[in-house]
């Protein structure tokens, strides 16, 4: 994954244009599932314009005494407000600085700044390097240019013996941030080889999609909104999943759809996990659960987009992103596959608990020693209690949230209990 990230991290992507196709390539060259879908710039969708293509050859500020250049499109990509419109002028210092963004509480990185849907320009530099700049005069130059053409996307579906789907969406649209931008699609990818590999015959279909955030997911939702609401029962967003540092759920509106908890009862038994509500929302969750959509989606990430100092800065690179942190993402999307594949409703066979002796699952003397064999009385308590539970109405989600143990803890148990016959599952 790291790999991946590390080939993708140096193209200049944005809304509509020659770097997001370049991305989409390797997504579609990675797994031949992946198929393009394109819409017309000045198309509407819904209350939205699809904007024009936007490119970018180079930038930069040169000081017109010393010749020296500044904020060097060349050297760092994030230097240029994206989709500035051209420029070759000179000006004061003073002018010049009205234009120039930092970050303030991150004095020591390059902001990303963006200027969609208004003709604009700008560049963006750390605090300190504004600091430093010399008086006098420099001459602006941007050499970029916008143009009719396409915004594009990418999705894949997964048929499988249902046609009730479960659907993956995550953003190509940012330039060079390795945990805001690419952790996501990488997971994504993932995910959907995870799937190919283990699940021969899945039982769910599997939507995937990679598309520009926002102005992306309006787009499709514009195209596809009756078939998503007939079909989609359940929906992850996935934001910023690349870091060590926590598990983040940002819940539906409701806060109780099958993707809430699906994410909940993976996470909460983690003492970094972090939980919150829609109203803490910034993705495209936002478009997947507004009303006259209301998708059961939800939003997962590592650390919670907006919250991590090096959010939308030159500082969200490979130094935040690591292989461990995107493998703890993927354990928990192949965690949740499992629950839906295996069945995601159990329902024990018997009238009363069985007999669990005789299936070697307990003990068959009894003594009270509250000191021994602790991790086989967790087990023994997960499996007695999952067997409590499972009365083919509630899903194994619920269930884990019920009796206070992870996802991870149940679905093995829940093999186990399939193995012996003691349970059996059923699919919605």
């Amino acid at each position: 994954m790291i790999k991946k990230i590390k080939y993708l991290l140096p193209i200049y992507r944005t809304l509509a244009g020659s770097g997001t196709r370049k991305t989409l390539n390797f997504f579609e060259k990675s797994n031949s599932n992946f198929k393009r879908l394109k819409f017309k710039t000045n198309q509407k969708v819904f209350d939205w314009k699809i904007p024009h293509e936007w490119e970018i050859k180079d930038s930069y500020i040169q000081h017109l005494k010393t010749k020296k250049k500044y904020a060097e499109f060349k050297k760092d990509n994030l230097h240029i407000v994206s989709y500035s419109k051209k420029m070759n002028k000179v000006m004061s210092l003073y002018n010049l600085k009205k234009k120039i963004y930092t970050n303030s509480n991150y004095k020591k990185s390059v902001p990303y700044v963006t200027s969609y849907y208004k003709k604009d320009w700008g560049f963006c530099m750390s605090e300190n390097e504004k600091k430093k700049l010399p008086k006098g005069n420099y001459r602006v130059v941007i050499k970029s240019s916008f143009k009719k053409g396409f915004m594009e996307m990418a999705h894949a579906v997964i048929k499988g013996k249902s046609n009730k789907e479960i659907m993956f969406s995550s953003y190509v649209c940012h330039p060079s941030m390795a945990n805001n931008e690419l952790s996501g699609p990488v997971l994504t990818l993932e995910i959907l080889d995870y799937l190919k590999k283990n699940f021969k015959n899945n039982y769910y279909t599997y939507r995937f999609l990679l598309a520009p955030e926002t102005i992306g997911s309006i787009a499709y939702l514009s195209k596809f909104k009756n078939y998503l609401k007939k079909k989609v029962i359940c929906g992850f967003n996935l934001s910023c999943v690349g870091d060590e540092k926590f598990y983040s759920h940002i819940s539906s509106p409701s806060g109780d759809n099958l993707s809430d908890k699906a994410i909940k009862s993976s996470i909460y038994k983690f003492k970094n996990a972090k939980f919150y509500n829609f109203l803490d929302r910034g993705s495209d969750e936002k478009q997947y659960c507004f009303p006259n959509i209301d998708l059961p989606f939800s939003t997962f990430c590592k650390s919670k987009f907006g919250t991590f100092k090096e959010y939308h800065t030159n500082k969200d690179d490979l130094n935040l992103v690591t292989q461990k942190g995107m493998e703890e993402s993927l354990s928990i999307f192949k965690s949740i596959i499992q629950a839906f594949e295996n069945g995601i409703i159990p329902e024990n066979r018997f009238v009363c608990e069985p007999f669990l002796s005789k299936y070697n699952l307990y003990p068959t003397i009894s003594f009270y020693n509250p000191g021994s064999n602790k991790e086989f009385k967790k087990n023994l308590k997960t499996i007695r209690d999952l067997i409590a539970f499972s009365d083919g109405k509630k899903n194994i989600f619920e269930i884990a949230l019920r009796i206070d143990k992870s996802l991870f803890e149940v679905i093995k148990s829940l093999k186990l209990l399939k193995e012996k016959k003691i349970i059996r599952t059923k699919f919605i």
